[in-house]
């Protein structure tokens, strides 16, 4: 296996391992998970260990009260699987109730915005098919952070601290999340002796657990609290589902699959496909024109999935059309290389703060992992004495009426989370994602080209400079790009936030497996706390 030579900022090197690796964006959790390895566990088993651990040393990135996705590639079927664990609205939520309320715009804080948490039906889907451990052994080291406390990393604490405000204006946040009055520091102890408790019920008493009697009653009782209609019948009513993953090819030998809406791994796609009419060679890695053709490829897959992504179960989403080479051709078209586009919404019905976490086994399974509060401690609510924080993915419905993602009773909510994975002729190549809202489809694109078109190794792929479409012609990018490139690019029509502007380019993990002797290569984001480890 041969990388091509790039070089950017950071000081990171890849982890190369023979026998398993993990790749997370916290040092301990990434430890958690290759103790399970190192136990005899497989990759399955390391991912909830790795994840399990996240949902106590990075809180307002994840928990038991969000929702996950997954892309598990089984070696011995070579067979890639999708898990879909996230959960629907309340059985009782319309959008005429919302905009009773007075809402024009979904809220995305309270009672409202919490849907069923869908992870731990997750784990419990996927550890019942692929685990070898039991969950009380995986989660033994998550257990433990939480009863006897960690010492907060450096870029989690300035997370944490962004949130203060947030979780200060309800008694139990405040109570669980802000000891002191605030954000614990970088380097101090936190622990959550409530979610001590919690996962050891979990872990004694199966999955039900959460999802019935005590915990539950509390859930909804929070969520009531604060306006919200999730019932304990909503919460005992849910199940996590394997899905179809859904592909893209791009060139000879890859294909690039994601998680069915309604997820936006459909984004990626749309982008990748777009892309895949250039020949980036050509244009020339950095330049003006590669970037140039990769945002206009960007916007034009937004425009759409704003447009048609939502929950298949209650609404039509033209998968198949939408990902079209004809549709991918007729939408490239539209890119004019010397002049930034407006995109509109295509017609494909005439055609035919998150967590990820990546791991691999010595068999060659591999397990693309993603879950998430969505924004910085979800909704802003936490359940009693439990230490459960709850998510807000109810934020992104739209209250457009007929809109396809509309607020509905049990529906699914356009979700941002997306784990990432490629094949190289029909073999497993590359688990990889990059966290970060709607970041991480471009995130998915970026880095996933590094690595396919440009032959960069995983690490090399994290550090390059990314950009951040925004809205209409609007972009986020990185000073690493230089001046030269960038003023091109705004003679042709782009607008930039100033350089100076803050704005988080998305957390990546990333791992190769060399089909040729099964070792892995893994990279970890520069612009977070994280690592990968192996052995």
């Amino acid at each position: 296996m041969k990388f091509e030579s790039f070089s950017f900022p950071s000081r990171r090197s890849n982890i190369v391992a023979a026998n398993g690796i993990v790749a997370t964006s916290q040092p301990l959790a990434s430890q958690a998970g290759l103790e399970i390895l190192k136990a005899g566990g497989n990759a399955l088993d390391a991912a909830i260990a790795t994840v399990a651990t996240l949902c106590v040393v990075e809180p307002c990135s994840t928990g038991i009260g969000g929702d996950a996705f997954a892309l598990i590639w089984n070696a011995k079927e070579q067979k890639l699987y999708g898990l879909n664990a996230s959960g629907p609205s309340p059985a009782a939520l319309t959008s005429e109730l919302v905009r009773s309320q007075g809402h024009e715009k979904y809220p995305p804080l309270g009672g409202l915005a919490v849907t069923v948490p869908g992870s731990l039906r997750g784990w419990e889907l996927a550890l019942n098919r692929f685990g070898s451990m039991g969950l009380d052994t995986i989660i033994k080291q998550a257990i433990q952070y939480a009863e006897f406390g960690y010492p907060v990393s450096q870029r989690i604490a300035n997370q944490w601290s962004r949130s203060e405000e947030k979780m200060s204006k309800q008694a139990d946040s405040k109570r669980v999340w802000l000891p002191n009055g605030r954000a614990p520091k970088a380097t101090e102890l936190f622990k959550n002796v409530e979610f001590a408790q919690t996962l050891k019920t979990i872990a004694e008493h199966g999955y039900d657990a959460f999802y019935t009697g005590a915990i539950a009653e509390q859930i909804a009782n929070a969520v009531q609290a604060d306006g919200g209609v999730l019932t304990q019948e909503d919460l005992a009513n849910y199940r996590a589902e394997w899905v179809e993953p859904i592909s893209v090819d791009y060139g000879d030998d890859f294909t690039f699959h994601e998680i069915p809406p309604n997820g936006q791994g459909l984004t990626a796609l749309l982008a990748l496909n777009i892309a895949s009419g250039f020949d980036l060679h050509s244009l020339q890695y950095g330049t003006a024109d590669y970037y140039h053709a990769l945002m206009e490829a960007m916007k034009l897959a937004f425009i759409d999935a704003h447009a048609y992504i939502a929950d298949p179960k209650k609404a039509d989403v033209p998968i198949e059309g939408l990902l079209s080479k004809s549709y991918a051709k007729e939408r490239a078209n539209l890119i004019d290389m010397a002049t930034a586009l407006d995109p509109k919404p295509g017609n494909p019905n005439h055609h035919g703060d998150t967590v990820y976490l990546t791991v691999g086994d010595s068999e060659g399974n591999m397990v693309s992992w993603i879950q998430s509060l969505y924004m910085g401690f979800g909704s802003g609510l936490t359940v009693g004495n439990t230490g459960v924080q709850l998510q807000n993915r109810g934020a992104n419905f739209s209250l457009e009426e007929g809109h396809p993602n509309e607020a509905a009773p049990n529906k699914r909510p356009f979700h941002t989370i997306i784990p990432g994975f490629i094949t190289k002729n029909g073999q497993a190549f590359s688990s990889f994602g990059v966290m970060g809202g709607f970041m991480q489809p471009q995130g998915h694109l970026q880095v996933g080209i590094n690595m396919t078109q440009f032959d960069m190794d995983p690490q090399t792929a994290l550090d390059a400079p990314r950009f951040q479409w925004l809205k209409d012609k609007e972009f986020g990018m990185e000073t690493a790009v230089s001046e030269e490139v960038r003023a091109e690019l705004v003679r042709r029509g782009h607008d930039f936030l100033p350089p100076d502007k803050p704005l988080h380019y998305g957390g990546g993990q990333a791992i190769v497996r060399n089909p040729e002797n099964g070792v892995y290569i893994g990279g970890s984001e520069p612009r977070n706390d994280g690592t990968a480890v192996g052995w």
